[in-house]
């Protein structure tokens, strides 16, 4: 009897029980994992041979296979610029909930957003996020691209407003800051290539260089211009005892 209770427990614990959910929530992951590569396909042949020189079976001979698998992800191609588009913007939108999460000043929250954004615009996703409001789509997609850039565009100018709320920025016009920040950042996706001196994370570190440099607040450098023009303005001693000789005489 003894025995009989003992293997019976064995087997309860030796037995492996099959779940449907298990593999169901696998069969989501590997779907997940299939959309993104057809996603990034896309992306790349975009960059490479531009929106309306790229069809759906150049995407499809790309992954090695079918156009109706290409289909079973996305329903047509204007989506799948869309879907490239909202992957590398969704880069940027993560980076500003991080930068939330920071305790340091505005200027360094908007630095750190600047890389994420200078990063993403130099992945497979740029020519995408920089490009596709240009690509004569639906107007229910480009309003729907118009409304995340303006999101991105609203983000910024808020550090910017808030950086000078806190003196870390000096005060300018947010709205023509953010314009030439992100103007200077899109420009990337114009020339950057993959196989260049440079990483994306190289040139986005070097922007912010840049930007950061016209961003300090310019007390120091109005204290050492403030000296500068006493030296002028005050006679050399020279000067005072040419003027001294002559009174004399």
């Amino acid at each position: 009897m003894a025995n009989r209770r003992t293997a019976s427990s064995a087997d309860k614990h030796s037995t492996t029980v099959s779940s449907p959910w298990r593999a169901s929530r696998e069969r989501v992951r590997e779907r997940e994992v299939k959309r993104e590569a057809v996603i990034r396909a896309a992306a790349h042949a975009f960059n490479r041979k531009g929106y309306h020189n790229t069809s759906l079976d150049d995407i499809a001979a790309a992954l090695d296979v079918t156009k109706p698998t290409v289909y079973y992800y996305v329903s047509n191609k204007e989506q799948l610029l869309f879907e490239c588009f909202v992957a590398g913007v969704e880069q940027i939108r993560a980076a500003f909930r991080e930068t939330k999460q920071q305790k340091v000043s505005a200027r360094e929250r908007l630095a750190s957003l600047l890389r994420h954004y200078g990063e993403a615009v130099a992945s497979d996703f740029g020519w995408c996020m920089v490009r596709a409001e240009e690509q004569d789509l639906s107007p229910t997609m480009s309003s729907h691209i118009k409304a995340l850039k303006s999101e991105i565009d609203q983000d910024i100018r808020r550090l910017i407003r808030d950086g000078i709320q806190d003196g870390s920025i000096h005060p300018c016009d947010p709205k023509m800051t953010a314009f030439a920040l992100a103007g200077a950042l899109n420009w990337i996706a114009h020339w950057y290539r993959e196989n260049q001196s440079m990483t994306g994370a190289q040139i986005a570190d070097a922007f912010v260089t840049i930007f950061e440099t016209g961003l300090r607040p310019r007390a120091a450098a109005q204290s050492v211009a403030g000296r500068t023009r006493t030296r002028r303005a005050k006679p050399s001693q020279s000067a005072q005892r040419r003027t001294a000789t002559r009174t004399a005489r």
